[in-house]
Protein backbone atom coordinates (compact mmCIF):
# COMPACT_ATOMS: atom_id res chain seq x y z
CA UNK A 1 0.00 0.00 0.00
CA UNK A 2 1.10 3.61 -0.82
CA UNK A 3 0.14 6.96 1.12
CA UNK A 4 0.93 9.89 -0.50
CA UNK A 5 0.34 12.84 1.69
CA UNK A 6 0.96 16.20 2.38
CA UNK A 7 0.01 19.93 1.31
CA UNK A 8 0.63 22.51 -1.11
CA UNK A 9 -0.01 26.42 -0.38
CA UNK A 10 -1.59 29.01 -3.00
CA UNK A 11 -2.78 32.46 -2.36
CA UNK A 12 -5.73 32.68 -0.07
CA UNK A 13 -8.20 34.31 -2.38
CA UNK A 14 -7.72 31.30 -4.97
CA UNK A 15 -7.46 28.43 -2.11
CA UNK A 16 -11.47 27.58 -2.95
CA UNK A 17 -11.34 27.99 -6.31
CA UNK A 18 -8.04 25.83 -6.67
CA UNK A 19 -10.00 23.05 -4.19
CA UNK A 20 -13.06 23.21 -6.53
CA UNK A 21 -11.11 22.94 -9.93
CA UNK A 22 -10.01 19.60 -8.09
CA UNK A 23 -13.29 17.93 -7.22
CA UNK A 24 -13.82 16.17 -10.62
CA UNK A 25 -10.55 14.57 -10.07
CA UNK A 26 -11.44 13.41 -6.92
CA UNK A 27 -14.40 11.83 -7.81
CA UNK A 28 -13.05 10.04 -10.48
CA UNK A 29 -9.50 9.30 -8.56
CA UNK A 30 -11.73 7.34 -5.75
CA UNK A 31 -13.51 5.21 -8.85
CA UNK A 32 -9.35 3.99 -10.23
CA UNK A 33 -9.10 0.81 -9.85
CA UNK A 34 -6.21 0.45 -6.86
CA UNK A 35 -7.59 3.86 -5.12
CA UNK A 36 -8.50 3.20 -1.55
CA UNK A 37 -9.13 7.35 -0.71
CA UNK A 38 -8.01 10.28 -2.48
CA UNK A 39 -8.79 13.73 -0.89
CA UNK A 40 -7.92 17.35 -2.14
CA UNK A 41 -9.28 19.67 1.05
CA UNK A 42 -9.05 22.99 2.44
CA UNK A 43 -7.43 23.33 5.34
CA UNK A 44 -9.36 24.72 8.10
CA UNK A 45 -6.72 26.63 10.24
CA UNK A 46 -4.14 27.85 6.95
CA UNK A 47 -6.36 30.46 4.32
CA UNK A 48 -3.39 29.43 1.60
CA UNK A 49 -3.22 25.99 2.44
CA UNK A 50 -4.49 22.42 1.01
CA UNK A 51 -4.60 19.68 2.37
CA UNK A 52 -3.13 16.51 -0.36
CA UNK A 53 -4.33 12.82 0.87
CA UNK A 54 -4.19 9.39 -1.67
CA UNK A 55 -4.34 6.11 -0.67
CA UNK A 56 -3.40 3.50 -3.31
CA UNK A 57 -2.97 -0.60 -2.95
CA UNK A 58 0.36 -0.24 -5.08
CA UNK A 59 2.56 1.86 -7.00
CA UNK A 60 1.12 0.69 -10.18
CA UNK A 61 -2.53 1.96 -9.65
CA UNK A 62 -0.79 4.75 -9.05
CA UNK A 63 0.95 5.01 -11.79
CA UNK A 64 -2.17 3.90 -14.49
CA UNK A 65 -4.09 6.68 -12.85
CA UNK A 66 -1.17 9.22 -13.60
CA UNK A 67 -1.63 8.32 -17.04
CA UNK A 68 -5.23 9.20 -17.26
CA UNK A 69 -6.21 11.70 -14.67
CA UNK A 70 -5.64 14.73 -16.20
CA UNK A 71 -5.02 17.41 -13.06
CA UNK A 72 -6.62 20.67 -13.89
CA UNK A 73 -4.82 23.30 -15.36
CA UNK A 74 -5.63 25.97 -12.83
CA UNK A 75 -3.32 28.53 -13.42
CA UNK A 76 -3.18 29.06 -9.85
CA UNK A 77 0.15 29.05 -8.97
CA UNK A 78 1.51 26.69 -6.24
CA UNK A 79 3.36 28.66 -3.82
CA UNK A 80 4.72 25.45 -1.69
CA UNK A 81 4.85 21.88 -2.31
CA UNK A 82 5.26 19.61 0.60
CA UNK A 83 3.80 16.68 -0.61
CA UNK A 84 5.81 13.07 0.22
CA UNK A 85 5.14 9.03 -0.94
CA UNK A 86 4.77 6.53 1.74
CA UNK A 87 5.28 2.93 1.46
CA UNK A 88 2.99 1.24 4.10
CA UNK A 89 4.45 -2.19 5.21
CA UNK A 90 2.08 -2.59 7.86
CA UNK A 91 -1.34 -1.37 9.41
CA UNK A 92 -3.23 -1.62 12.60
CA UNK A 93 -5.77 0.05 14.54
CA UNK A 94 -4.36 3.73 15.57
CA UNK A 95 -6.89 3.44 18.91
Amino acid sequence: MWIIAGHVTVDADERDTYVAAHRDLVERARKAPGCLDVAITADPVDPGRVNNYERWESWDAIEAWRGRAHAPDTGIEMRDVDVTAFEVVTTRPPF
